[in-house]
């Protein structure tokens, strides 16, 4: 049976994008972007979308370690040393920190959940969490749209030369899992010896 891949984007590409940017984050709303470039989409509603996942997902992961502090998956993330630098950037710029958290890397799950166990009042993080996500959904389907030509002209070159973007894949991935590693024992260092 011919599944017509244009008509779910179409039926569902918002579902997506909303499910994407709740669980996954950039790439998601950028994809959504993308989509968008294609007329697959509505651009405003791809961003809607984006920034509905986003802001409802923080808002959950916060309640959740408001009042269910002790629950195992709370507990696993509060042992990390990414977890201990929020609360220390959370002590020192509270506003600021609930504002960008969803923009550092290694804070989109530990940045809600440390907020969430701070003093920052509930009112406070929803409409600073409203802010930031707008803003967040914003730029990443912007970037999706607009650099939506250059994502195709990177297909049709991967199409008429895969070679060349085997190769580049391949070194783009050996750097991504280079600064992985250093990342990771920089953390386990920090978690060890630092907290």
């Amino acid at each position: 049976m011919f599944v017509n891949f244009e008509h779910l984007i179409r039926m569902y590409g918002g579902v997506a994008i909303f499910l994407g940017a709740a669980i996954e984050g950039e790439a998601a709303v950028t994809t959504g972007g993308y989509l968008a470039h294609r007329g697959l989409v509505d651009p405003y509603f791809a961003a809607v979308c984006a920034f509905s996942g986003s802001f409802v997902a923080d808002q959950i992961v916060f309640f959740s370690a408001r009042f269910h502090r002790e629950r195992r998956c709370i507990v696993r993330v509060r042992g990390r040393a990414t977890f201990a630098r929020a609360i220390r950037f959370i002590e020192r710029r509270p506003v600021l920190f609930c504002m960008v958290f969803r923009f550092i890397y290694g804070m989109r799950t530990v940045g809600p959940i440390a907020i969430g166990i701070s003093r920052v009042p509930i009112a406070t993080f929803f409409i600073i969490n409203a802010v930031s996500a707008a803003i967040w959904a914003t730029i990443f389907t912007t970037i999706g749209f607009r650099f939506g030509k250059a994502f195709e002209t990177f297909i049709d070159r991967a199409i008429s030369d895969p070679w060349a973007i085997g190769g580049a894949a391949l070194v783009t991935g050996g750097a991504a899992f280079y600064i992985y590693r250093r990342y990771r024992s920089a953390e386990d260092r920090s978690s060890t010896g630092n907290l």
